[in-house]
């Protein structure tokens, strides 16, 4: 085949002009990456050797009532190792080991790991960590850090809850809040060459960290610990399983003390009591742990017993059921249906109007208001009373009352939920009912969190709680504030008195479950001033030995407490 010039030229131009095209299009793609998009790639090729390192943010604090710290910070250190970065790694084995008293196989596993940052301990002593900065070696970073510290140690340990390593909330107010508490993080970025190095001169850029919000609570540090002081002298005298004290505003749900003995050290939250077995699991040693922790006032249910009677008695009178004067006659027991129920007073009380069976405590008259009310109708005010709910508290873990299906119901059952058995609520619950029926008839809301601020002393959020009006009238309230009164003044509430104050107050003895076993709980429940409610405070004595009734075990304890807070919260004692 002859040779074709022409063709073949045209060949080569066309596959010139291809590659001119080519070049042309390679060179502007070249010109626009450098030119209009050299920022871009720059910040990419720093980013790519850029070395992060966490600033962590300091925790909001959180307050009581009068601006006293209950939850602060404490400056640690946490002490990592960069493995590219370190130039004598048997002298940072030999100082890390015996500044963190860790065995040197622990830190030399970690020095030798072959990643971008290893964590050999964090939460150190800021004067440890101090030391080893001092040593200046090589691939060793010495960053602060915050630890939650509790000044007061197990000071409403139940309440407050505490933080783990990450600095997050495990228990308590510190999970509820733990949003509000928790602040953003800052960083520490170096730039590093191929083979991990610190690129000295280009020094390290900060991104600071921004501190979490203050939280303002309700509790006094004042009440609570005196609170304590008497919980745990009731626990040591009556040599009983724990104690419980709750004081609250009754106007508007504000908590001033929750106490829960024994408490744990918020310091050092995870050590197991003294003796524990210590062939005790993982498993075994958590569930330890768990019980430790548990706020018996908002997570465990009791049969209220007598304490109860307020609900009862606020129903009948609302109901129009019973009136004050109503009269009764006790002859130690009633009968319903095929059942024989005792009042606790066997030889019976005799004659008496509803105001005297409220001061004797007299159980077959409260059967006798129940059954009047009916199954039907005692359930609505249960229900409207707010007892089947739970009752909102700011605390994880509110237990919901326990109590027997409308259907399920007969007389019976009515009987004894009428004196406070058969059925079951939290502590907390009893005393927000009782605090709505004696307040003028509004369900409030019990609760901690008054306000959070911000790092500058910005008020950023004032806490609202929900109240539900006209549970019971304002006529009722004042009758049952009245017929309170006289529980203490001449009734089984006599302990609770307290010289110059108008105390008002209810008692109860119940068993705990299941019954016949000898246990008991005491309790009383008590306001102040009976009159105009601004203090109520229930206490609960769980299995005391000896005497066991609430009003020799109880009413004593809140008369203490009331002799002590009413003066400092600035009530006024009562001018005959």
């Amino acid at each position: 085949m002859p040779y074709n010039r022409v063709s073949h030229r045209k060949k080569i131009l066309v596959l010139f002009f291809g590659l001119t095209a080519v070049f042309v299009l390679l060179f502007v793609r070249l010109v626009y990456l450098m030119v209009w998009q050299a920022d871009h790639y720059a910040e990419q090729a720093t980013k790519l050797h850029e070395r992060e390192r966490s600033i962590k943010a300091a925790r909001g604090r959180i307050l009581d009532r009068n601006g006293e710290v209950l939850a602060d910070n404490k400056t640690v250190c946490t002490i990592s190792v960069i493995h590219n970065q370190i130039e004598d790694p048997e002298e940072v084995v030999r100082v890390l080991s015996r500044e963190l008293s860790l065995p040197e196989e622990t830190v030399r596993k970690r020095v030798e790991k072959y990643s971008a940052m290893e964590r050999v301990k964090s939460n150190v002593d800021k004067e440890v960590g101090d030391r080893i900065r001092e040593y200046d070696l090589p691939g060793v970073k010495v960053d602060e850090d915050y630890k939650r510290f509790y000044p007061y140690g197990e000071l409403a340990s139940k309440v407050l809850g505490f933080t783990g390593g990450d600095n997050q909330g495990i228990l308590g107010l510190e999970v509820t809040y733990d949003e509000q508490l928790q602040g953003n993080d800052g960083m520490i970025l170096t730039v590093t060459d191929a083979a991990g190095i610190e690129v000295e001169r280009m020094g390290e850029r900060r991104i600071e960290p921004v501190a979490g919000n203050d939280l303002h609570i309700s509790l006094d540090r004042n009440i609570q610990s005196y609170a304590t002081q008497l919980a745990y002298q009731a626990m040591e005298t009556k040599e009983a399983e724990a104690v419980s004290i709750l004081v609250m505003n009754p106007q508007n749900g504000e908590i001033y003390a929750m106490v829960n003995v024994p408490e744990f050290d918020l310091n050092d939250p995870f050590v197991l009591p003294e003796g524990t077995d210590p062939a005790l699991g993982a498993k075994e040693q958590q569930d330890l742990l768990n019980n430790i922790w548990r706020n018996g006032c908002i997570n465990d249910t009791y049969e209220p017993g007598s304490t109860f009677k307020i609900v009862t008695a606020a129903a009948g009178l609302e109901s129009g059921v019973v009136t004050p004067d109503s009269t009764f006659s006790c002859p130690g027991y009633i009968i319903v249906d095929d059942r024989k129920i005792r009042c606790h007073k066997t030889s019976g009380h005799g004659s008496e109007d509803f105001v005297h069976a409220t001061m004797n405590s007299c159980n077959p008259v409260f059967i006798t208001v129940g059954l009047r009310l009916g199954v039907e109708r005692y359930y609505e005010y249960f229900e409207k009373f707010g007892l089947k709910k739970k009752t909102g508290v700011d605390l994880p873990g509110e237990a919901g009352t326990i109590m027997h299906k409308m259907e399920d119901m007969g007389n019976v059952e009515l009987a004894t939920v009428s004196f406070g058995q058969s059925f079951q609520i939290t502590p907390i619950q009893l005393l927000t009912t009782a605090s709505s029926i004696i307040n003028g008839g509004n369900r409030i809301t019990p609760h901690f969190g008054i306000e959070s601020i911000d790092p500058a002393g910005n008020v950023v959020e004032i806490y609202s709680y929900p109240v539900t009006q006209g549970i019971v009238s304002e006529e009722t309230s004042a009758t049952m504030r009245e017929m309170l009164e006289m529980v203490v003044k001449e009734g089984g509430g006599k302990n609770g008195q307290v010289p110059g104050y108008r105390i008002g107050g209810k008692t109860a003895t119940s068993q705990t479950l299941p019954r016949g076993t000898g246990r008991y709980i005491a309790s009383f429940v008590g306001f102040a001033p009976a009159d105009d409610p601004q203090v109520i405070a229930l206490a609960i004595v769980t299995n005391p030995q000896g005497v066991y009734y609430g009003g020799q075990v109880s009413a004593p304890i809140i008369r203490q407490l009331f002799e002590n807070i009413l003066p400092y919260l600035g009530i006024e004692e009562y001018n005959q």
